[in-house]
């Protein structure tokens, strides 16, 4: 139940808060990276979904072929029948994180295909009409990691998202970094590894991501 899968997310997180990296041993560090890896992954199911005014731009789900849920852009004027944009996965959707900029022409969103994988989903209104754009966390599907909506850059279009990344081909060291993407193609502009080290996530980061994830510990 959603009950229960709250439950699960709020536990794991509760242990990885637990943990005293100073005490670790070296042999223990790399099971520690992975351990986060995977609750950064899944760290949205810990929090409660919030229902979205029936006026704003929010995401519907709905069922699609057996397994799959297909997730729909809706507004005052266009329900799921007649959504501004939709796509559909075998993954889980955390329809909490769903995020809108000042504008409402973008919402990020938290897709979830696999146990230790968490992709970003950008919708963004273009000239051409509505778009569904997938930001994986690494061209490297054997790596483990997520990537997440961290704020909108005001007047810029511009997103800040988290990134982390546990590649098995170096396995003493997660590769973590604070980014500024460009609104058009989602590529790093500028990267850091520390938010503090970045003037726009300084300043634009949003108040939610900051209590809620994990990439900060």
């Amino acid at each position: 139940s959603a009950e229960d899968v709250r439950r699960a997310g709020e536990r794991a997180l509760d242990e990885l808060a637990a943990v005293d990296k100073s005490e670790l041993a070296e042999d223990d560090r790399n099971a520690y990276a992975d351990a986060a890896m995977r609750v950064g992954a899944s760290r949205w199911a810990a929090e409660t979904a919030v229902a979205a005014p029936a006026a704003g731009l929010h995401v519907v789900l709905q069922p699609g072929q057996p397994g799959e849920t297909c997730v729909r852009l809706v507004d005052a004027k266009h329900d799921a029948a007649h959504a501004l944009a939709q796509r559909c996965t075998w993954g889980t959707v955390w329809p909490a994180s769903a995020r809108v900029n000042a504008a409402s022409t973008s919402l990020a969103l938290a897709v979830q295909p696999l146990a230790a994988w968490r992709e970003l989903w950008m919708f963004r209104f273009t000239p051409q009409g509505w778009t569904v754009q997938v930001l994986p966390p690494s061209t490297r599907t054997e790596a483990a990691g997520y990537v997440e909506f961290a704020g909108w850059v005001p007047g810029s279009g511009q997103v800040l998202a988290a990134r982390e990344i546990h590649d098995p081909a170096h396995p003493a060291r997660a590769l973590r970094s604070f980014e500024l993407l460009d609104p058009d193609t989602l590529d790093t502009v500028r990267r850091a590894d520390a938010p503090r080290s970045l003037t726009p996530f300084y300043r634009w980061q949003d108040p939610t991501w900051k209590r809620v994830t994990v990439s900060l510990r």
